[in-house]
């Protein structure tokens, strides 16, 4: 199982994630708030029909500046943002998901600005 081996905030800019198969990836805090795995950010799906999220409140501050992280069991992190958001539960699996879409982002952004 790839679990992660070490977490560390840079700055409030950024969360970075060495795991144990040798990665490290880099998550823009942003990026982890507007994806945070909620259903109150995702809305919900009822019998196939789709529910918009509730509109977005305005953004207070601290929005995208974490207060704490703290381990879910040994498969998760949970993270508090400093506007006291907190429901996002963010499993080893799904940051696996987000580190590879954000390095193939990262690396398609660079192969498009090395071609102008």
């Amino acid at each position: 199982m790839i679990t992660p081996v070490k977490i560390k905030l840079h700055q409030q800019d950024y969360l970075e994630i060495e795991w144990n198969n040798g990665k490290i990836y880099k998550y823009p805090l942003k990026f982890l708030r507007d994806e945070s795995p909620d259903a109150g950010n995702k809305g919900e799906t009822i019998l196939w029909k789709h529910y918009p999220p509730p509109s977005r409140e305005p953004d207070r501050p601290g929005k995208y500046e974490i207060e704490k992280i703290e381990l879910v069991g040994n498969y998760a992190i949970q993270i508090t943002w400093k506007d006291g958001h907190n429901y996002g539960i963010y499993s080893w699996d799904l940051l696996l998901k987000y580190g590879e879409y954000l390095e193939v982002r990262d690396n398609l952004h660079q192969d498009l600005e090395h071609h102008h």
